[in-house]
């Protein structure tokens, strides 16, 4: 982290000193976008921490766990199918949900899932690219994301 932290201050001071405007236009954008950003980061942070605080340690692993078999993995598969959240926001939880004890096979399947599959988002795709296409899209997505689920198991 601290690498990046330096590489990105030099990259802006050697931006600065190229050219100042854009290097000023640059900065209040991403902050822009930043303080955007920070309401919908927080309120899934909070609910994260929430659910991971009433909900037992002892059965997130009984559910999540390392020995959970195609269980953990279906019930991982079906809540990124069906959840809307960011992949910003999908990482560090990804890292919460691994400090609890969940496995990286459903971590991979749930992060996968819900980059991939948008059950949420299904209506407005088959809009554009029609049902079949869509249905397919999702479908293929999801049994792609199950395989990577079970390398990734295998693997690790």
């Amino acid at each position: 982290m601290t690498i990046f932290l330096i590489i990105a201050t030099i990259t802006i001071i050697a931006s600065f000193f190229a050219d100042r405007q854009k290097t000023l236009v640059g900065i209040k954008k991403g902050l822009k976008m930043f303080i955007n950003l920070l309401p919908a980061l927080l309120n899934i942070l909070v609910l994260v921490s929430i659910v991971l605080y009433l909900l037992p340690k002892e059965t997130l692993v009984k559910w999540l766990g390392h020995d959970v078999g195609g269980i953990g993995i279906s019930v991982a598969a079906i809540l990124g199918s069906i959840s809307l959240i960011p992949g910003f926001i999908a990482f560090p939880l990804g890292g919460i949900l691994l400090k609890s004890g969940v496995s990286y096979q459903v971590i991979a399947v749930f992060i996968t899932t819900l980059m991939m599959v948008g059950v949420l988002t299904l209506p407005l795709e088959a809009k554009y690219f029609g049902m079949r296409v869509a249905l397919l899209r999702n479908a293929l997505s999801f049994i792609g994301a199950v395989l990577i689920g079970i390398v990734m198991g295998i693997l690790i």
